[in-house]
């Protein structure tokens, strides 16, 4: 378990919430596109992974909730579609690497807030150093003034 700010989130392995949305998720098939000829032409070689609201039935509704906030699923059902590869068994378990990736990222812990920080002084002497070396150079650049 862990704690992000006031909510208690049960900690869940990505490979189990994956598979539980799998379940509940919906497969189709359709004919790729681009190159390929007459086997593009024939085959449903493209994988289309639709995942709903209801796929996220029976999980804690803290997971739930990050997970809709996560996929968007409050607005429209989440749509994977690969056409990478010329098998549709293939292109499935490529759709299949992609959800567990991005459910790695959903399911992940906040980064701790960035707290911010000061120069040191060495590195504000080294810019007015540097600010001072950049003033005499463009000085020199000046034409000389003429004294008549």
């Amino acid at each position: 378990m862990w704690v992000s700010g006031q909510i208690v989130v049960p900690a869940m392995e990505v490979s189990e919430v994956v598979e539980h949305l799998l379940k509940g998720a919906q497969w189709t098939a359709s004919r790729s596109s681009g190159p390929g000829g007459q086997h593009r032409d024939k085959a449903s070689t493209r994988a289309e992974l639709t995942i709903g609201p209801d796929s996220l039935f029976g999980l804690d509704p803290e997971l739930a909730e990050r997970l809709t906030r996560g996929l968007g699923l409050d607005e429209r059902s989440f749509r994977i579609t690969v056409q990478d590869d010329r098998s549709l068994s293939r292109n499935q378990q490529i759709a299949i690497d992609r959800l567990r990736d991005l459910m790695a990222q959903v399911l992940a812990p906040p980064s701790p807030p960035r707290r911010p920080t000061r120069p040191s002084r060495s590195k504000r002497a080294a810019r007015v150093d540097d600010k001072t070396r950049r003033g005499t150079i463009k000085k020199l650049r000046r034409p000389p003034n003429d004294p008549e």
